[in-house]
């Protein structure tokens, strides 16, 4: 048996899927939230299989609610309903750690057949979503950044690079043999995906004028 808790601010809606759960007779309705509040206080006692959160609350989102409550049943499976395919809610669910995401526009069949989905630890995500939100966080990450794989040494020495400074001055400045500082450089280059110097002194560059502005 699957048991279902339903959030959602609307109680004709939380009526309306919930006469259409327990309609299947491998699924039971077995609590139901209008408020993130409320629903973050019951999901947990409740212990769930799957949670049909609301991405839009009165009080927060469905997407919070999602976070809190895996954060204390992480086996819970959450299936987002809402009536926006907006990617940013999308992207925001899963990275909570939502299991799908459907439409309030979805027809019954389809929506007890996604309850079953992930409960039984499947993904609703199709391929297309998928690749659109691993591009996302690349990029975020990119963003957020850009020197994340250096070690701390390997920084500096990008920096006295975009001092102008050459092998041999930074192993004077940083008491180190020249070849040592090449075989940092190398490093370094491989780590940022650069084939020159020229290249590492005009990043360290922008990152000065980022820094700046």
């Amino acid at each position: 048996m699957i048991r279902v808790f339903l959030v959602d601010d609307h109680e004709v809606v939380r009526r309306g899927v919930a006469a259409l759960l327990e309609a299947e007779d491998d699924i039971e309705v077995i609590g139901e939230a209008g408020t993130a509040q409320s629903a973050i206080s019951r999901i947990p006692a409740s212990r769930p299989d799957v949670a049909i959160l609301d991405v839009r609350l009165p009080d927060g989102s469905g997407v919070d609610v999602c976070r809190e409550a895996r954060s204390r049943l992480p086996e819970l499976a959450c299936l987002m309903l809402t009536s926006f395919a907006a990617d940013d809610a999308l992207f925001d669910a899963v990275m909570a750690g939502a299991s799908g995401y459907v439409l309030k526009q979805i027809h019954g069949s389809d929506l007890v057949s996604a309850v079953r989905t992930v409960a039984s630890g499947q993904s609703l995500l199709d391929p297309r979503t998928t690749a659109a939100m691993l591009r996302r966080l690349r990029e975020q990450t990119a963003t957020k950044d850009p020197l994340a794989a250096l070690s701390d040494r390997e920084r500096c020495i990008l920096d006295l690079i975009g001092e102008g400074l050459t092998n041999r001055q930074i192993g004077e400045r940083l008491f180190l043999a020249e070849k040592t500082i090449k075989n940092y450089v190398s490093n370094l280059l491989s780590k940022l995906n650069m084939q020159h110097r020229t290249q590492v002194a005009a990043l360290s560059a922008r990152l000065r004028a980022g820094q700046r502005d």
